[in-house]
């Protein structure tokens, strides 16, 4: 762990391996830090070079309220709402 100046802000730099199948380990500060648990899905996005993750519940989180959420998949699990929203989506393909 070492400190970074970006942007006149102190950050932490972590390191971390990947391994032959391209998996990563979170250093466990920061797994702590944003809240993570086991099974979490996380977002991650890809900027310049520079990679960066969140958890897809902070992300949805944050788009409470601007996108219509169609009433099945409310307050469902977000792995059963994909699965839900793929089924209806593939029957109707399947009409045409």
């Amino acid at each position: 762990m070492l400190p970074c100046s970006d942007n006149m802000s102190l950050n932490m730099i972590y390191t971390a391996t990947i391994t032959s199948k391209r998996q990563l380990t979170i250093p466990a500060e920061v797994y702590g830090k944003i809240g993570l648990k086991k099974g979490d899905k996380v977002i991650i996005s890809e900027n310049a070079g520079e990679i960066r993750m969140k958890r897809a519940i902070d992300l949805l989180e944050e788009l409470a309220g601007s996108v219509k959420i169609a009433k099945p998949l409310r307050g469902a699990d977000i792995d059963k709402a994909i699965s839900l929203a793929k089924e209806e989506y593939f029957s109707k393909k399947g009409d045409k």
